[in-house]
Order: C-alpha cells, then sequence, then structure tokens
C-alpha cells in the first residue's frame, strides 16, 4: 500500500501545473451543460478518447490529457453500463475535485485530486 501511495503523490504532484486548465475546462463542461460529469484522461500514449486540452511534448510536462465526460466513457464502453450508478457513487463533486482516468505503466485508474484554488 505504501508504493501505491507515494505513486499517488508523485502523480498528484506531477498534475499539479495541469489544474489550471482542468479546472478551466471542467467549468466549461458543468456550465455549458455538456454533463455533470468531467474526466480526464490523462495519458502519455496516444488515446481516442475526449478533446486534447494539454499535449506532452508542447507544454511543461510528461502527459497530455484530454477532457471527456462520463457519458462518452459509458457509449464507449470504458465505463459498464452496469458500473453506472456504483461510478456515480464515487464521484466526487467536481467543485473540489477533478476525476482524472489515468493511463500508465500501472494500468488503467480512476483517481480523484483536489481541485485547488489557488490561483484565484
Amino acid at each position: 500500500m505504501k508504493g501505491k501511495t507515494t505513486k499517488f503523490l508523485q502523480l498528484e504532484a506531477e498534475l499539479s501545473g495541469y489544474k489550471r486548465v482542468m479546472r478551466e475546462a471542467a467549468d466549461t463542461i458543468i456550465n455549458e451543460n455538456v454533463s455533470d460529469y468531467p474526466i480526464f484522461a490523462v495519458h502519455q500514449q496516444e488515446v481516442e478518447l475526449g478533446i486534447p486540452i494539454a499535449i506532452k511534448g508542447k507544454v511543461k510536462g510528461n502527459w497530455s490529457i484530454n477532457a471527456t465526460t462520463m457519458e462518452e466513457m459509458i457509449s464507449k464502453n470504458i465505463i459498464k453500463e452496469e458500473k453506472i450508478d456504483s461510478f456515480k457513487t464515487i464521484y466526487k463533486s467536481p467543485k473540489t475535485h477533478l476525476c482524472c482516468f489515468v493511463l500508465s505503466e500501472l494500468g488503467a485508474q480512476f483517481v480523484f485530486i483536489n481541485r485547488e484554488r489557488k490561483d484565484i
């Protein structure tokens, strides 16, 4: 468990530089009534999911980030129909957290990071 916690803290630190753009995208997704469930695909390889908002090599950092939604992830069968209700129960408020779908050497997992609004 300790190794997993260390990896999470490292990931959260690496993603801190992307929080502003993720917050803006989450607010747009919600305010434009696209979805109440914004999700960010965090990856280092090509993925066909969502809309790119940060591209590795064009931004500072080792990650690319695509803005997507729960609905798109359901339509692409990443979130199974029978798991929608349980996903909604673990989904943290986008007012306080950013939902990241992290694709890494550890596999694919959902991670919620603190939204922090220190720049306001």
